[in-house]
């Protein structure tokens, strides 16, 4: 296998197309911090934040298809995945979990003391999700915490001190991350239940799961406005709130009284333009704040 297939091989592994849900909120958070942030923006810190994100999702990720091999692989769904079809070795995707994890942990030492004490800490909430399925249908909200560490981590990282708006940001990153991974989870219900997995539709059924993320997203929704009105930003902040909300309503839309044949477009494409759109108009926000 060669250089470049070997790296598709492994960016098909951990996934690594959906860095586009996290990454846009660290940059919108990065933009929001500018008015309390005591550190230099340079380029060199913001490629330290890009490594310390991406090592760390990558850490996450691989551990994650190392602990799920023996489900993915009893899975219709799954079976397919790098481990269980004998694409990656079980080893490799353990080491990858290690020198990843090792990368973001010295990655996080050259951002300052928060970002180094915290670490260790981020890495074991990251890769204790993988695990939680086998044992709390709240693992979809371990999730959402676990996805916002990233603009959390960016905030901390530009030297600004911690304050309701950004708490108000994170809050909106966890319940956007909960109402979405129901959404998607809602194709390994019966699965879950057959092997003593847990997630809301295993427990709460299809319409159950429905209401409950629909109410995520209503929170999701309610939190980014807040953050505006805690941060003091100007209009353009609540029309990337208002483009949002109505791209969550069509998500919702699409996968309907649980639609299983959007699941996949409602899953990446909505909250592709959801995370992107935000930062977009955020950023557009900022400038026009000058």
């Amino acid at each position: 296998m060669n250089l470049f297939a070997k790296l598709r091989t492994y960016g098909g592994l951990v996934a690594f197309s959906h860095t586009v849900f996290a990454m846009p909120f660290a940059a919108t958070a990065l933009v929001l911090s500018r008015a309390e942030a005591h550190l230099p923006i340079t380029a060199q810190r913001i490629a330290a934040m890009v490594v310390c994100m991406v090592s760390a999702r990558t850490s996450a990720m691989a551990f994650n298809r190392w602990a799920d091999r023996d489900v993915d692989a009893k899975n219709p769904r799954t079976k397919g995945r790098h481990i269980p079809a004998g694409e990656v070795s079980a080893a490799s995707a353990l080491t990858l979990t290690v020198a990843s994890g090792a990368v973001f942990l010295g990655s996080a030492a050259t951002l300052g003391f928060w970002p180094l004490v915290l670490s260790p800490v981020v890495l074991a909430v990251l890769l204790g999700y993988s695990l939680a399925k086998r044992f709390t249908w709240a693992a979809h909200l371990w999730l959402g915490v676990a996805l916002s560490l990233a603009p959390g981590g960016a905030w901390l990282a530009a030297g600004a001190t911690p304050n309701a708006g950004v708490i108000s940001l994170m809050l909106g990153v966890v319940t956007w991350l909960l109402g979405f991974d129901i959404l998607y989870s809602l194709q390994d219900a019966s699965f879950d239940r057959a092997h003593g997995l847990h997630s809301v539709p295993a427990r709460f059924g299809v319409t159950g799961a429905l209401l409950i993320s629909a109410g995520a997203h209503a929170a999701t929704i309610a939190s980014f406005a807040l953050t505006g009105a805690l941060l003091h930003r100007g209009p353009v902040f609540f029309v990337a709130v208002a483009v949002a909300a109505a791209l969550l309503v069509y998500e919702h839309a699409l996968v309907g009284r649980g639609n299983l044949a959007k699941i996949n477009k409602a899953f990446f494409d909505m909250n592709a333009y959801v995370s992107v759109g935000f930062f977009g108009l955020v950023l557009i926000d900022e400038y026009l704040r000058r």
